[in-house]
């Protein structure tokens, strides 16, 4: 069956219709299986996947040598299958860079992708309609027939298996959007989903993963830590992901360059992580010098009348070093 997707005419200045469903077919999902399979995740990433309960999941980054990193991902299991959910162009990039290590362990990393259904949930009445129609919710990770359910504050994402989401699909008496509204809600939430552009430009510091939960800094080693620690406990991190709002007359991408605006004219600073836009309205997550006043305004280069403005972060970032 496949899943017929809508545009969601929506403002994004505009609240969030009470109940949205959303396609997610921009993010890919990777499995790891095998006897020491999560052993070898474990030993690969920042996060601490030995201690991960199956009612939880948490954010990750994978490293190179130099601590940069080559993706970031939401990470949970279901049963005795260990998934990595990141978005799809980054998963096929990262898959053959993990497999590397994996063929000294017995681990099996597969792209199983094509083999499942990823539904985002979202608005006012997201955990009425979860619970209507799997029971109720109240734990990060849920199994249900066929998959998953991951509870993220007040959104949800739906991890199903191809076959038994044909009848979620026919259950679902609304249209289900594409996944522009969704992201808009990840660059709301100040989350890092890096693209495959922009592999090996970033230690994780610098996309906020410690104050998401995304950085263990008690577990062992793992691809990149002395770089990572070395951030932490001796400083040095110069840079932080900002969310950005406002307009511009074209079309902006992740190749875009921003410009800060000083005194005298202004500067080319940053870099954009993830980016949607409605018309002339934009929103984006970006990559900036640290010490950039959340007052300071921002325009896209080559687009003089573009005007950004920093948006408050949902978290704070004040416990970096």
């Amino acid at each position: 069956m496949t899943t017929s997707v809508s545009q969601l005419d929506w403002n994004l200045n505009d609240p969030l219709p009470s109940l949205v469903f959303s396609d997610l077919t921009h993010l890919g999902l990777m499995s790891i299986t095998g006897e020491q399979g999560r052993s070898f995740i474990h030993g690969q990433v920042t996060t601490d996947i030995s201690s991960l309960e199956k009612d939880q999941w948490c954010w990750g980054a994978h490293c190179d040598p130099k601590g940069k990193m080559w993706a970031s991902f939401r990470t949970f299991a279901i049963e005795d299958t260990l998934f990595m959910m990141m978005p799809s162009d980054t998963l096929e990039v990262d898959l053959p860079q993990l497999a590397k290590y994996a063929v000294f362990s017995k681990a099996e990393l597969t792209n199983v992708s094509s083999d499942w259904l990823i539904l985002g949930v979202a608005g006012e009445q997201a955990q009425e309609w979860v619970n209507n129609y799997f029971g109720d919710i109240d734990k990060a990770v849920t199994e249900i027939p066929g998959g998953a359910l991951l509870k993220d504050g007040s959104r949800f994402i739906i991890v199903i298996e191809k076959t038994p989401s044909q009848a979620l699909l026919t259950s679902i008496n609304a249209p289900i959007y594409e996944c522009k509204v969704w992201q808009a809600l990840e660059i709301q939430s100040g989350y890092p989903n890096l693209a495959a552009a922009h592999q090996g430009h970033f230690v994780p510091q610098m996309c906020n993963l410690q104050a998401i939960g995304g950085i263990s800094f008690e577990k062992g080693c793992y691809m990149g830590q002395e770089t990572v620690a070395r951030m932490k406990y001796r400083g040095g991190n110069k840079r932080a992901l900002y969310i950005l709002s406002g307009n511009a007359s074209e079309a902006v991408t992740l190749e875009s360059k921003l410009e800060l605006a000083l005194e005298d004219g202004f500067k080319t600073t940053g870099t954009i992580i993830e980016v949607v836009q409605s018309g002339e309205q934009v929103l984006l997550t970006a990559v900036l010098p640290n010490d950039t006043e959340n007052s300071a305004s921002l325009r896209l280069t080559g687009d003089e009348s573009s005007s950004l403005t920093i948006q408050p972060l949902p978290y704070s970032l004040e416990d970096e070093a």
